[in-house]
């Protein structure tokens, strides 16, 4: 058995690890808002249990069974999320820390059947990718807003920022996984953007575009 603690730590590891070779203490510490002492703890607690490889001044890394583990943790989260939108009518900004306490949950069937209820969905309400029940990880095709030209017709298909605050903005702009738009204008100074959405044009700041995930 795996403490609830612990999936934390491993779904952390899993986030830090998508683009670097290992996360730091330090890194880890600073992501989970817990002293690097207690990380330091769990750590060689991790590495005893052969989730992680940890080694003295040297980035901490997951091994195969701590990637599984950590994308089954992952993919239980998101298959909550998902099921928390479509079956029981929350907002895509409503679900996560509701999910949080839903992935600790150990029974298997329990998500199977979630999945099968909600007809095997490969992404979550934020167009995350949902990992398999083998623990892989699916990859996405798609790119940053940020990165688009003026005249791309593209379709919003996920976000890299699923925080509350962030989904709210997203809504209250009348956007939303799904959405088409087309980029009109591009400001060289500052990077902000002018899109069309629904005939309506609206501007958005580089820092709002490089979250915005499209096709």
């Amino acid at each position: 058995m795996i403490s609830h603690t612990e999936e934390n730590y491993l779904k952390a590891l899993f986030a830090l690890n998508q683009n670097s070779e290992g996360a730091s203490i330090k890194a880890l510490s600073k992501h989970l808002n817990i002293k690097m002492p207690t990380v330091n703890s769990m750590m060689k607690r991790l590495a005893e249990k052969g989730f992680v490889i940890y080694e003295s001044y040297k980035p901490i890394r997951l091994t195969d069974l701590g990637k599984k583990k950590s994308a089954l943790i992952i993919r239980k989260h998101r298959l909550a999320e998902m099921y928390l939108v479509e079956k029981m009518g929350f907002g895509w900004d409503e679900v996560h820390a509701i999910a949080e306490q839903l992935e600790h949950i150990q029974s298997e069937k329990f998500f199977q059947k979630m999945d099968f209820l909600l007809g095997f969905p490969e992404t979550d309400p934020h167009g995350s990718p949902i990992p398999t029940v083998e623990g892989e990880m699916p990859e996405m095709d798609h790119k940053k807003l940020s990165d688009c030209g003026v005249g791309e017709r593209l379709v919003l298909t996920a976000v890299s920022d699923s925080s509350e605050e962030f989904l709210q903005f997203l809504t209250d702009k009348s956007l939303g996984i799904g959405t088409e738009m087309q980029v009109l204008f591009i400001e060289k100074f500052d990077g902000s953007m002018t899109i069309l959405v629904d005939d309506q044009e609206k501007t958005f700041s580089k820092v709002v575009s490089e979250k915005i995930l499209v096709s």
